[in-house]
């Protein structure tokens, strides 16, 4: 029981942290501060920092994504759903009294195993696979996307020296 609460409360303090982190949503967008990098070094080092500056708005847009995927899907909504209820079911129910099987007892981790194992199918046919990896997709270029165009204040055009052979 311990152990749950002190992973529920630093996952509440995470969730804090990244929630005080986020920076304003029209410093995120603003227009003004999209530009072309002028070489491969300098995409690289503007991804770097704004990875740094805007990982909580990245998370954000993740999850944003996450909801789009999921109201898109009607199934995939249902599905996730019902292993959502079931989940709830079984900790409402083991509060009361335990489960037993075969005269064994099984423990509240054992039973949302079998619920997944169970709902397992009902996710392959929802297309819950495909989904994933649609938001990781998603993730991944629009993040990508922002971090190498999105020209941060320390993002000042360095002369690298080239130098040809003769």
């Amino acid at each position: 029981m311990k152990k749950d609460m002190a992973l529920s409360s630093s996952s509440q303090e995470w969730l804090r942290k990244t929630r005080e982190n986020i920076r304003p949503w029209n410093y995120f967008f603003d227009i003004q501060k999209f530009k072309m990098p002028s070489s491969m070094s300098q995409s690289t080092k503007r991804v770097v920092k704004n990875i740094e500056q805007f990982q909580s708005n990245y998370f954000f847009v993740f999850i944003v994504l996450i909801l789009y995927c999921l109201l898109t899907s009607p199934m995939l909504l249902i599905a996730v759903a019902v292993g959502l209820g079931a989940c709830y079911i079984i900790s409402l129910r083991n509060a009361e009294h335990k489960f037993h099987i075969f005269g064994h007892e099984l423990t509240l981790a054992q039973q949302y195993g079998i619920v997944s194992i169970i709902s397992f199918p009902l996710f392959y046919m929802a297309g819950a696979g495909s989904a994933v990896f649609w938001v990781l997709g998603a993730s991944f270029f629009f993040i990508m996307l922002h971090a190498i165009f999105y020209s941060v204040e320390g993002d000042k055009e360095v002369f690298d020296l080239q130098i040809e052979t003769v």
